[in-house]
């Protein structure tokens, strides 16, 4: 299920405060890979890397299924070290012709920036926990 998903959302936490956000992400070899602006999720990822993605499916034969990751952010800067890893991201979101609208739509006019300010970074899953249902009539 989390290979065939792109979107979900996404919890973090700061200061035992709960935050969630929409996020579409590609999912490979146990990191659901995704792309963020500056800004509130992205802080407080950076502050505590202990996040949960929850994703789910709802068939139009009714009943619904739902995935719980349980995972640690890791960001993936614009640096020689971390190059490939950001490729590797980037090749797999752009599957997707909308992986980019989330992380990138505002809705104010953003500041002039030397550098570009997108994040490509990685959830590495420690724990996955599920659900599903499905209709008997």
């Amino acid at each position: 299920m989390l290979e065939s998903a792109h979107f979900g959302h996404l919890a973090c936490c700061k200061n035992g405060q709960p935050y969630v956000a929409a996020i579409y992400f590609a999912f490979s070899s146990g990191v659901a890979y995704s792309f963020t602006m500056p800004g509130k999720k992205l802080d407080w990822m950076r502050g505590n890397d202990r996040v949960c993605l929850h994703v789910e499916q709802r068939p139009a034969v009714g009943g619904w299924a739902s995935v719980v990751v349980e995972g640690r952010f890791e960001e993936f800067p614009d640096s020689d070290a971390r190059r490939s890893e950001r490729l590797h991201a980037w090749s797999l979101l752009q599957k997707h012709p909308d992986w980019w609208e989330i992380g990138a739509m505002t809705l104010q006019e953003p500041p002039v920036l030397e550098g570009s300010p997108h994040v490509f970074y990685g959830i590495a899953v420690t724990a996955v926990s599920g659900r599903s249902a499905v209709r008997t009539e």
